[in-house]
């Protein structure tokens, strides 16, 4: 499985995406491709996405835990690694 998360996409590689991924929400690209076609995915997009598409990538592995998380540019959440697993902090809007 591929999800893709982008804060914006170039035009043509957006059209590119909707070859082989659903997209949910607007910029949220959903896949259930194989891995050797998700690994040729994920070249394309660092090869033709600029750093403000601002893109995070969940690839499923084969590997414990089960997953890589890869990104690409500013992007509005932050990774980490705690204890050998890859997380995604969310910003949380506080209201008043």
């Amino acid at each position: 499985m591929l999800i893709v998360i982008a804060n914006d996409l170039p035009p043509a590689v957006r059209g590119r995406m909707k070859l082989w991924f659903v997209e949910p929400r607007a910029n949220i690209f959903v896949s259930g491709i194989k891995d050797s076609v998700a690994n040729k995915v994920v070249e394309y997009l660092y090869k033709y996405c600029p750093p403000s598409s601002g893109l995070i990538i969940f690839r499923s592995t084969s590997k414990i835990p089960g997953y890589v998380i890869q990104s690409i540019g500013n992007h509005s959440r932050d990774l980490i690694e705690l204890s050998g697993l890859q997380l995604v902090i969310e910003k949380r809007m506080l209201t008043d």
